[in-house]
């Protein structure tokens, strides 16, 4: 049944689509679900993040062909289907006050004409399920508090004709449910910080936990965990490919790999919206749907 189930992930930038959710998609391909990531923005605003990198005038002055070239390589390791939404990266905006954003960038755009893109990409694509951010964007950078706004527009758009005609945006069609990524949620950190500490080992998680308490984020309900500790390896590789944005000996490596399988296997989900029947706690993004494809 798997060939008829298909899943959308709607991301800000390339690399985020390697950092949040990556294992269970790479899980899904494999059962035959057909995914497709949208990638909102080309990450031409990025900073080069990998001090390796830092100082090569080639990547500075190319950086949109650059990140596009490793979106390609993550793509394929992932062995995901990807399109892009064609908006210009806002950039992060630093200082006190903030600077204005950058005119024509995504943040800036009308929410119901760039939601309109992704209705056309939903429309074409049909998929039963959506993975985006929450409405603080997971952290809040101007394009994924962008990016959560237009899924969900979209979401409820991809069916309305008379917001979005047929002639100009394809059949209309009604996804059944829209996940929020909460990958990086406490109990995860919590655990695997333990884990490392009660084995005499160094934490990378620290500092995270001590922001934790000072950003007084709210805790997110994880409705669902999605075990897929068998494709942690892809997920990391398909992070690696992203050069400018990851540093391959940075903190995001220092969890040994069979430590972050036995503690904490899956990654997790917040149902954000379901036209489907479901029960809670869930351990797949297609469950009340599988059954009926």
């Amino acid at each position: 049944m798997t060939d008829q189930l298909r899943l959308m992930a709607v991301h800000a930038h390339p690399d985020d689509e390697s950092s949040k959710g990556a294992a269970t998609m790479a899980k899904y391909v494999s059962e035959g679900v057909d995914v497709l990531v949208v990638t909102c923005t080309g990450g031409e605003r990025g900073s080069i993040l990998n001090p390796k990198l830092q100082g090569d005038a080639y990547i500075e002055e190319n950086i949109h062909e650059v990140r596009k070239k490793e979106m390609d390589e993550a793509r394929e390791i992932l062995g995901v289907k990807q399109e892009w939404l064609g908006f210009v990266d806002s950039g992060l905006p630093e200082g006190d006050p903030l600077p204005p954003l950058p005119e024509g960038c995504f943040a800036l755009e009308d929410v119901d004409h760039a939601a309109g893109e992704l209705v056309r990409k939903i429309r074409s694509f049909r998929p039963q399920v959506i993975t985006t951010y929450d409405e603080n964007g997971g952290y809040p950078h101007p394009d994924h508090i962008m990016t959560h706004k237009i899924t969900m527009v979209a979401f409820e758009g991809a069916a309305d004709t008379a917001k979005y005609p047929e002639d100009e945006f394809g059949p209309a069609y009604q996804p059944m449910k829209v996940y929020y990524n909460q990958g990086f949620n406490r109990p995860r950190t919590e655990a695997l910080h333990q884990a490392l500490l009660d084995r005499g080992m160094e934490s990378p998680y620290e500092d995270w936990l001590k922001r934790w308490s000072e950003f007084e984020r709210k805790e997110r309900t994880l409705t669902t965990h999605v075990p897929c500790a068998d494709f942690f390896e892809i997920r990391d590789k398909a992070l690696i490919a992203h050069a400018t944005q990851i540093d391959p000996d940075g903190g995001w490596f220092r969890v040994p790999m069979e430590l972050q399988r036995e503690v904490w296997p899956t990654e997790e989900y917040e149902l954000a919206k379901s036209l489907v029947d479901t029960s809670l706690p869930e351990d797949d993004l297609f469950a009340g749907i599988r059954d009926n494809a």
